[in-house]
């Protein structure tokens, strides 16, 4: 009798258990859309980055190759997530199209606005509401970083229209943990995101 009241009360308790910790459902979902943008902003980049060369634009094949980094580091970061929280992503092939180097900034301009307007404050609002806090650690990495990101691709832009690019940053840093980037002029001695030491950085 001890025994089966022992058993009983185990089951209570998973079942409690479970329904005190419901799945974030959204939160999953989101995860996986954004796996799937910064993958795909990833290879977009660097497909960029190899148009830049083509052009002569060295300073901004360089500002691609560093945010193709940083965007590999957001989607591993909530690839790591995912997993943790019991899921899978499924295979995908990266689509993007490839123009001028202009239409490229432009572009990247456009992505960047919306995931930091858009995308991610839906993503952490949702997160939050989950209590998925790894999840909104990742997401708030992400787009903090997507600010520097558009102001970098913005000042770029205007560089070129004005035929000036050779005064852009040539170097850059990417945090290896959470992806911020910095000017390599510019560097602070630790991630203002994450804390992480300056000479973990990785030099692009």
């Amino acid at each position: 009798m001890k025994k089966n009241l022992f058993a009983l009360s185990i089951i209570v308790l998973m079942i409690f258990s479970s329904c005190t910790n419901p799945k974030p459902v959204k939160t999953i979902e989101n995860l996986k859309a954004g796996i799937k943008g910064e993958t795909t902003a990833s290879a977009k980049y660097l497909a960029f980055a190899e148009k830049a060369k083509a052009e002569g634009l060295d300073t901004i094949a360089n500002l691609f190759v560093a945010t193709s980094k940083a965007e590999a580091i957001h989607a591993a970061n909530h690839t790591k997530v995912l997993e943790e929280l019991g899921a899978k992503m499924e295979a995908f092939t990266p689509e993007f199209e490839v123009k001028t180097t202009a239409e490229n900034l432009q572009a990247a301009i456009d992505g960047e606005t919306y995931e930091q307007t858009t995308m991610y404050p839906g993503f952490l609002e949702a997160a939050k509401t989950e209590k998925a806090e790894k999840a909104t650690k990742s997401f708030n990495w992400a787009m903090e970083t997507e600010k520097i990101h558009k102001d970098l691709y913005t000042n770029a832009l205007n560089m070129l229209k004005a035929n000036n690019t050779g005064s852009l940053s040539f170097g850059y840093a990417v945090c290896p943990v959470c992806g911020n980037t910095y000017k390599a002029t510019a560097v602070d001695n630790a991630c203002a995101f994450c804390g992480t030491a300056k000479e973990k950085f990785i030099m692009i």
